[in-house]
């Protein structure tokens, strides 16, 4: 007998309620809005585990919220979180669980995958990668010359190298100075080449992240590794000394030679743009010291438990999904801008376009039908202040409506005058300016020529929600990653499509191992492509023998 379907998500009444509440609204500025509600500012707000959520200045209201939040409750997002922290295998195409809350439960949980507490092995790797991390920025852990080691160069691709890298320049001001940490993901081989320009060898350490040990790019800038390693030392037992791998292929690890012992597994069930806290981490732990790691480790924590208990009107992750959510489905927003004031976060929106992009970027629910309206937006960003002198007369001034996420901490870990009042001063005037504007009346009064005045006119109305922590601390790191997992399993939930899996990376790959060997032929080749794959094709292996200049 067939399975009855639940009816398409916006076939509900809860969906169909909030239409003709964002028909309502649409209309109406954020200056009345905050006019009508002279105590906004404070009411539209909600702090949990040292995070301060100001939302108000987005174009809704209590019943927006409301709304909202029926829709989350109509949709079974609570039986979905818990069936996350359960382990049941919602990652539905590939029947697997999704457990990265596992990778930073306390020593003493329980979380039964198959029957089993996985708990157990996630601290054992934790105290193995400890143990580890500690002899090596001890001096203990040499390379085959008796050096120590001076340089860790992380090899992965995606989660692999996201994860570390975004972390690494956020956690930098903890880091061991001693060490030097480079990170190689691209297949381009300028990527390794640069990256290893100026280390020894004999003082080097790769970490290969691969969980399968056959991610193709990975493993070709792994053996460019070890030839490059071998060119110099000239010994194939070397490489026991200065590669170590987190993957769960134990026999591809040893045939690289690689010796197993230094090998830190990870599981099925942690998906790759979720996998900082395991294994994947290693650099991170190696860089900034086992202690630290486990203040990263506490400050995930905070926010899962919060994500899991806290009613959805107070619920950070679940208020900055739902109200991303309408944006994107109720005012055709296409985008939203990360927007971290600290500079060590750089990487932060790099990090986050990943998450959001690979996990919801989907146009199947989870019953395998088309979808009928937009899922998982685009994401990008940059530090401020930097974009406020490149995109910010887009977000100001544009036809485009791009909802903002600011981020910003009370304290600077590298106070130096006034420089970070300043900063949080661009953070604070960024999103007045966006809500309110400037309207041609304010622009006449400032004695601005009326030849200018609807240059310089800002309609406001831009909505923006502002997250600000004490300092940007392992702890306070940890918790925004989290905020943002969980942000997106909450959209993912109730858009109903699979957040855990990927296949829309495949096919570019599978049909670039057609087209090597199609490149590296010396005869021409029978090509079966299209006519413009058929040319490209072509152009590059009439081109492709002449000499890079001398440098």
């Amino acid at each position: 007998m067939s399975r009855t379907l639940p009816p398409l998500l916006t076939e509900r009444p809860e969906w169909q309620a909030l239409v003709t509440h964002a028909h309502q609204l649409r209309g109406v500025h954020l200056r009345t809005l905050f006019a009508d509600e002279p105590h906004r500012g404070e009411q539209l707000t909600a702090e949990a585990a040292g995070i301060y959520l100001d939302y108000s200045k987005n174009r809704l209201t209590g019943e927006t919220i409301r709304l909202l939040v029926a829709l989350a409750e109509g949709c079974g997002l609570r039986d979905q979180i818990e069936a996350m922290f359960r382990g049941e295998p919602i990652n539905v195409t590939e029947h697997r669980p999704v457990l990265h809350v596992a990778l930073r439960a306390p020593r003493e949980a329980t979380i039964l995958v198959n029957g089993e507490n996985v708990v157990p092995q996630v601290h054992a790797v934790l105290d193995r990668m400890a143990d580890f991390a500690t002899r090596l920025r001890q001096g203990e852990w040499r390379g085959y010359t008796g050096k120590p080691i001076r340089a860790v160069v992380n090899l992965g691709i995606g989660g692999s190298d996201l994860g570390p890298a975004m972390a690494y320049e956020a956690l930098r001001w903890y880091s061991d100075r001693r060490l030097t940490f480079r990170f190689v993901s691209n297949v381009d081989p300028t990527d390794f080449v640069e990256a290893v320009r100026d280390l020894d060898p004999a003082e080097t350490l790769f970490i290969v992240a691969s969980k399968s040990f056959t991610t193709l790019e990975t493993l070709t800038n792994a053996r460019a590794a070890r030839e490059w390693l071998l060119r110099r030392l000239g010994d194939a037992r070397a490489v026991r000394h200065h590669f170590v791998a987190v993957s769960t292929n134990r026999s591809a690890v040893e045939a690289f030679g690689i010796d197993p012992a230094n090998m830190f597994e990870f599981w099925d069930w942690v998906g790759g743009r979720y996998s900082l806290p395991s294994a994947i981490g290693l650099s991170l732990m190696i860089a900034i010291g086992p202690q630290h790691f486990q203040e990263l480790l506490s400050g995930y924590r905070a926010i899962d438990e919060h994500f899991r208990s806290a009613p959805f009107a107070q619920n950070l992750p679940v208020l900055l999904g739902l109200i991303g959510l309408w944006y994107n489905n109720f005012f055709g927003a296409e985008s939203v801008a990360i927007l971290p004031y600290d500079q060590y976060l750089a990487k932060l929106p790099s990090y986050l376009q990943q998450l959001d992009m690979e996990s919801n970027g989907k146009a199947v629910d989870w019953f395998g039908r088309r979808v009928t309206y937009q899922t998982g937006p685009i994401v990008w960003g940059q530090p401020g202040t930097n974009g406020q002198h490149a995109f910010f007369q887009l977000l100001h001034q544009g036809t485009k409506l791009v909802p903002c996420e600011f981020i910003g901490f009370a304290r600077s870990l590298n106070p130096l005058g006034d420089q970070q009042d300043l900063l949080i001063a661009n953070l604070i005037a960024q999103t007045e300016a966006l809500a309110f504007g400037k309207t041609e009346a304010e622009v006449r009064a400032s004695g601005v020529p009326e030849a200018q005045v609807p240059a310089r006119t800002f309609p406001g109305n831009r909505p923006s929600t502002t997250i600000l922590l004490e300092v940007l601390s392992p702890e306070n790191l940890g918790k925004l990653i989290a905020l943002y997992e969980h942000k997106v399993f909450t959209q993912g939930a109730i858009w109903q499509v699979n957040s855990f899996d990927q296949w829309g990376v495949e096919l570019g790959k599978a049909l670039a191992s057609r087209i090597l060997p199609e490149l590296q032929q010396p005869s021409e080749p029978a090509l079966a492509h299209d006519s413009s794959t058929n040319a490209l094709i072509r152009w590059y292996r009439q081109h492709r023998a002449v000499s890079a200049p001398a440098t």
